[in-house]
């Protein structure tokens, strides 16, 4: 894997410690962004891991438990008792697969799509608040590479 550099001098970053560390930093900034993305989902007692859930169920699909768990980033037990949660608010419901009829899918109700409609004008004024302290640009860019870096180590 190639070593990051300071882009002036073709070096890697100055500092030590935590602050070197890439792992460090790219928790830091999800940390960062997760703070400011609940805040607008609080209003509605949404985490900011039942909003992932939510989101990749809005394709309309239904998915299994596996897949959710890669889509929204959780393990399988925690992905499972945030469904739950959400099963009790009834935002998502669990039915057939309609590939394989003998494994379940979970699915979006209707009032998860109401709920997501909700949701929407919050997560787009969270989005603006990026783009206006860390530039158009350098947030598309910063989310290109984070892709290529992401698809360059799952192989």
């Amino acid at each position: 894997m190639e070593v990051p550099t300071d882009l002036r001098t073709g070096s890697p970053p100055a500092g030590d410690g935590l602050g070197s560390s890439l792992a460090y930093l790219l928790s830091r900034a999800e940390r960062s962004v997760n703070r400011a993305l609940a805040a607008p989902l609080a209003s509605e007692d949404v985490s900011v891991e039942q909003w992932r859930i939510l989101q990749a169920l809005a394709d309309g699909r239904g998915h299994s438990m596996g897949e959710l768990a890669e889509a929204a980033l959780m393990p399988h037990p925690t992905l499972t008792k945030a469904v739950d949660r959400l099963v009790e608010r009834a935002v998502v419901y669990r039915g057939q697969d309609p590939a394989d009829r003998r494994k379940v899918a979970v699915f979006l109700a209707d009032r998860g799509s109401d709920l997501l409609g909700r949701l929407e004008a919050g997560i787009a004024e969270h989005h603006r608040a990026i783009l206006a302290s860390y530039g158009t640009a350098r947030t598309g860019e910063l989310m290109r590479e984070l892709e290529i870096l992401v698809r360059a180590l799952e192989g």
